[in-house]
């Protein structure tokens, strides 16, 4: 038995290669060294089926998302910060 660990990226893309380029689980357990069990065992937790992939999904896409607003917010911010100072060094 093989203690072995993959990373999450590594199952992610094994998943990906059955799941999205339909090669075999077969063919990409031999090609990559995992067994079979394992290969499958990934596809149902990270399959595009999973409710957890699903989750993690709409996760990313939501702290995407936020990011932009976050960007988007901040520059606003500096814009009138510099027009505060513009207007405030104004002779009256």
């Amino acid at each position: 038995m093989s203690s072995k660990r993959y990373t999450e990226e590594f199952k992610v893309a094994a998943v990906g290669q059955v799941t999205e380029r339909g090669h075999s689980v077969a063919d990409v357990s031999k090609r990559l060294g995992v067994t079979t069990h394992s290969l499958y065992a990934w596809i149902k937790k990270y399959g595009p089926a999973s409710a957890e992939h699903q989750s993690k999904t709409a996760d990313e896409l939501e702290i995407r998302r936020l990011k932009k607003e976050l960007k988007r917010v901040t520059e606003e911010r500096d814009i009138l910060k510099k027009a505060a100072v513009y207007f405030a060094n104004q002779p009256e």
